[in-house]
């Protein structure tokens, strides 16, 4: 067995035995509960004979008993009422109560949906009826599980938001250990290409070829510094988005097939945020070449920059196959893709080249199944 199948199992273990132990202890607090309500039931009826005792008393009759029953009994609210319903004695009740009687009314109501009413029979064809309501002690173990539930839920909010921190935290570290190994490998071979230009240069190759060469040198160069941004806090500058935006859209129409119809309005003002050159046209290019993929490298793609009330934002809608609505967020996962090549990378770095570097918002702003989808950018500017 694997070290992470190993790993989940304990974790699931340890949640199962978590659930099992919560639980456990709400059921003996139910039975704790159930346990002393009967105490206090014990104890309202041994208050009752005592009051029964007391009003059929004579000379003889010993008072010294009931008397210290009744005085005793200090915790449990009570309300004693004749037959038909007349309050005719209370114990236990707050001062500012007992002087209203309509307010003690309502307590008498809310005492009745507590506890059933215990009879007391003084006499043939004469009782009265003794409501009593659960004492603090009880009424304190009664939301005693409510409370353990909110710890329990806030240590488990705790916990969760420890362990995404800790997994985005790893991620973070892969990303940048790839990025930064990525620019590494890629710098190697780049040296040596720019070194053979020079020769072929001085061996008078054909300008043309050599200027297609630079052109491709060029390309790994700006691959190159992407990379090695991502693995480290890229520096953010004040530029043009528009020229910015269309610098990257011009490099990526002149590598299209002409059977994608590229439509752009933008402002003809510029339009000044805080972004990294090189991060910024990965972002395009990433957004642009999933648009033309999902149009099978035909349809139109449209192109738009607006700018109000110092938000910009960027919409590229294209007409391809679309995503459904259960898919909006997962498209940004890393790993995720409809592709039957491909990582499942490309909108997940560009969510974090928005998001973490630039402090803006990327989403799926609409799509619609076989119609397209639009994309939308969104930043401060400044």
């Amino acid at each position: 067995m694997q070290f992470s199948e190993k790993r989940n199992i304990s974790r699931w273990f340890i949640i199962l035995a978590s659930f099992f132990i919560v639980i456990l202890i709400l059921w003996n607090t139910y039975n704790f509960f159930q346990i002393f309500k009967v105490e206090e039931r014990t104890k309202m009826e041994l208050w009752a004979t005592a009051q029964k005792t007391l009003a059929n008393a004579n000379e003889n009759t010993d008072v010294d008993l009931p008397f210290e029953i009744i005085a005793r009994n200090t915790s449990s609210p009570m309300i004693v009422t004749d037959i038909n319903g007349r309050i005719i004695n209370f114990n236990n009740i707050d001062e500012k109560v007992s002087k209203d009687s309509l307010t003690l009314q309502s307590k008498l109501i809310s005492i009745k949906a507590e506890n059933k009413a215990i009879k007391m029979e003084l006499s043939e064809n004469n009782y009265q009826l003794l409501y009593y309501g659960n004492s603090p002690l009880l009424n304190k173990l009664k939301y005693y599980p409510i409370a353990l539930l909110l710890i329990i839920i806030l240590f488990g909010a705790v916990v969760y938001n420890f362990y995404r921190a800790t997994k985005m935290a790893t991620q973070n570290k892969l990303w940048a250990g790839m990025a930064k190994e990525t620019a590494h490998q890629i710098g190697t071979p780049l040296s040596s290409l720019i070194g053979w230009l020079e020769l072929l240069k001085m061996e008078n190759v054909e300008e043309s070829t050599l200027y297609e060469i630079e052109k491709d040198i060029d390309r790994l160069q700006t691959i190159t510094e992407r990379f090695s941004k991502i693995g480290s806090e890229p520096i953010l500058e004040r530029k043009d988005f528009v020229e910015e935006t269309l610098s990257s859209i011009e490099y990526l129409k002149t590598r299209t097939s002409k059977q994608v119809v590229f439509t752009i309005n933008v402002p003809k003002e510029p339009v000044y945020i805080e972004l990294n050159s090189a991060l910024h046209s990965w972002t395009i290019e990433n957004l642009i070449k999933n648009a033309i993929d999902a149009m099978k490298g035909k349809g139109s793609l449209n192109i738009t920059i607006e700018e109000s009330n110092n938000i910009v934002k960027l919409k590229i809608k294209d007409s391809g196959k679309g995503i459904p609505k259960n898919q909006f967020n997962k498209v940004f996962e890393p790993g995720f893709t409809t592709k039957k090549r491909g990582w499942g990378l490309g909108l997940s770095l560009t969510k974090r080249i928005v998001q973490e570097y630039h402090k803006g918002r990327i989403k799926v702003a609409q799509s619609e199944i076989g119609r397209g989808t639009t994309m939308q950018l969104t930043f401060k500017a400044k």
